[in-house]
């Protein structure tokens, strides 16, 4: 069976949760066979999170947390320092950290991961854009960008007519989200 499996880190009120469901919906649109859960504990605004996706060809029975992920989006670059994200990390896929600086500079906060490390500085793209800090949308486009789980030109398709349906009253939260998504895929390094 072709799976490809994630672990997403945030804290609550980030959207990693949001970001997780979503990818699993593009995944789905693409004719996957999906999964998309968090991993509920006392969970507060600004607490550390989890959410966990599976994506795979052919059905799936296995229903518990992942503990050797493919990739592993960080939406917050603190827990860096609190949580360990590259747990079970496999060297063959990548960590894709929400952070200003190069992949490089983050390894000594990796545990001795020797993988492929990708930032993207999602805070700043959604100021710019957006006009406030919104990192699940880029982390998003980041995690579809990186592990080429679905295709970017069907994703891009496939989220600006979820944010239509989504937000059909508020055309210009559309257009920034996809501007967002777009620009994110460009600029994430690694």
């Amino acid at each position: 069976m072709n799976m490809t499996e994630f672990r997403w880190h945030g804290r609550g009120g980030q959207g990693a949760k949001t970001a997780c469901l979503l990818l699993a919906d593009a995944a789905f649109s693409s004719g996957k066979y999906v999964q998309g859960f968090p991993e509920y504990g006392p969970e507060r605004s600004g607490a550390p999170i989890t959410a966990y996706n599976r994506i795979s060809d052919r059905r799936c029975g296995v229903h518990s947390n992942i503990y050797e992920p493919d990739y592993v989006v960080v939406v917050d670059e603190g827990l860096l320092e609190s949580v360990d994200v590259t747990a079970g990390l496999k060297e063959s896929g990548a960590i894709i950290i929400n952070s200003g600086r190069a992949p490089e500079d983050l390894r000594p906060l990796l545990g001795g991961y020797r993988g492929r490390i990708c930032t993207i500085d999602a805070n700043r793209i959604s100021r710019e854009i957006l006009g406030s800090a919104f990192p699940n949308t880029p982390m998003l486009a980041a995690a579809v960008k990186v592990s080429g789980v679905v295709d970017p030109e069907k994703f891009t398709a496939d989220m600006e007519e979820s944010f239509h349906h989504k937000f059909a009253s508020k055309p210009q939260v559309i257009e920034g989200n996809m501007q967002v998504l777009k620009r994110s895929m460009e600029e994430v390094q690694g």
